[in-house]
């Protein structure tokens, strides 16, 4: 089963990521006030909502661990 995604991942991989929430927004097709009610703890999403969200965090780079961090992945240095 895929680790669900946390309104404190999503900020920390916003924040990795230098993203705003706008630009979550772009990347993921969520509405503003779906990733601010999240973010804040107001509301929990569909789970459509979540994997929409995690797959846009993730095409970007970031990595979900298991002890519910987040990292860049490791780019090739070449």
């Amino acid at each position: 089963m895929e680790q669900q995604l946390s309104a404190a991942q999503c900020r920390a991989a916003r924040a990795l990521l230098g993203w705003s929430q706008d630009e979550l927004v772009a990347h993921s097709e969520i509405t503003k006030k779906t990733i601010a009610d999240f973010e804040r703890g107001a509301t929990t999403p569909y789970p459509s909502t979540i994997a929409a969200v995690r797959s846009a965090l993730e095409a970007a780079g970031v990595e979900f661990l298991p002890d519910h961090g987040v990292k860049l992945r490791r780019q090739d240095v070449r």
